[in-house]
């Protein structure tokens, strides 16, 4: 009996024991939770100091390159491709003959075309004379000067569907794609493409500005152009389209035409710098990191640090100068905002700064 009490002694302590041991750990691990949450309450930020500074007003925008001209052309007449003159690659100038469709049956049709206005021509010819002698009337005469007139018509169509046998090139330039191959049938309805041709002699540099920038450009304005497989070769570029309207983020569509290098090194699709030199000499502007605008730029909002926090302040943006910003309004010299991390912050939100 002795030893049943002790037993079941033993065993109440013990459970005692482990329920003591349970909670003060899990007071323990509640402490370390909260420890943490504290901690992770704070957002990991970097910043920036809002300061003056002397800034270039000169500016860049990059883009890519484009062909002066393009055109991808299509069959005007059906038939069977009998040769093919050039290959991808090779330089065409304007007129010259590409293809050859078969054109037997098209040469045939000339030729008697040909022959039925000669004999017209003829008719008309004896009946004139005819008139003149009293022997036939002169509604006969136009009678026979209309059908000299249609033959004539129907010659020259005939001849023009003759070189339509030969195709050729509607523009200089490079052969940037054939569609067909000796063999090929082509269709004027639905037109067959034949070959694409672009001519980079010259390109177009399409680069986009902002407001501000654009104010101070003018059509036929020069600029130095850069293209990034040349970096160390200056182009010189000319301004020939300032767009009117702004697109759907208030910037402004610029073409730069650019003549190639001798060797046509420029390739359509590159991409290339257009350096923008300002009249204005250098100027002391308030200024942030372009980072620093919480959506952009067009939002004009920062957070800046007071006290350990972000505070979401409201400003006034001027220009944009590379990957700065000037300030016309809303920030002291001094201020600290902040450059990354803004995705998680709130108005309020407990901040850490990253050194």
């Amino acid at each position: 009996m002795k030893k049943i009490i002790i037993t079941v002694v033993v065993i109440v302590a013990s459970l005692g024991l482990i329920a003591y041991v349970l909670t003060n750990n899990k007071k323990e691990n509640e402490a370390k939770t909260t420890i943490v949450a504290e901690k992770n309450a704070s957002v990991s930020v970097r910043v920036e100091t809002v300061k003056t500074e002397a800034v270039s007003l000169d500016f860049s925008s990059n883009g890519n390159f484009e062909p002066i001209q393009e055109l991808k052309f299509s069959a005007e007449k059906s038939g069977k491709i009998t040769k093919i003159l050039v290959k991808e690659g090779d330089y065409v100038s304007v007129g010259q003959t590409l293809a050859i469709v078969r054109s037997d049956v098209i040469n045939v049709n000339a030729q008697n075309a040909n022959a039925v206005y000669q004999n017209a021509v003829a008719d008309y010819t004896r009946f004139e004379n005819a008139y003149k002698t009293g022997g036939v009337t002169k509604q006969q005469v136009d009678q026979v000067k209309l059908a000299m007139v249609n033959a004539k018509f129907q010659l020259t169509q005939a001849n023009i569907n003759v070189g339509d046998t030969r195709i050729k090139a509607p523009i200089s330039g490079f052969i940037n794609k054939k569609y067909i191959e000796v063999g090929s049938i082509i269709s004027a309805t639905p037109a067959t493409e034949l070959f694409d041709i672009v001519n980079v002699s010259k390109l177009k540099l399409k680069v986009n500005v902002n407001e501000s920038q654009v104010a101070s450009l003018k059509v036929g304005t020069v600029t130095k152009v850069v293209a990034s497989v040349y970096p160390d070769q200056i182009f010189s570029g000319k301004i020939t389209f300032i767009a009117s309207k702004a697109d759907e983020i208030l910037n402004f569509p610029i073409e730069i035409e650019i003549t190639n290098n001798a060797s046509n090194g420029l390739k359509a699709g590159m991409y290339g710098t257009a350096e923008f030199a300002s009249k204005q000499q250098k100027q002391s502007l308030m200024i942030v990191p372009r980072d620093a605008f919480v959506g952009g730029v067009s939002s004009n909002q920062v957070f800046v640090i007071e006290s350990g926090t972000a505070k979401l302040k409201t400003v006034t943006a001027g220009r944009i100068l590379g990957d700065k910003v000037e300030i016309l309004n809303g920030l002291s010299n001094g201020e600290t905002v902040i450059v990354t991390g803004q995705i998680n912050l709130q108005d309020g939100s407990k901040v850490d700064v990253i050194k």
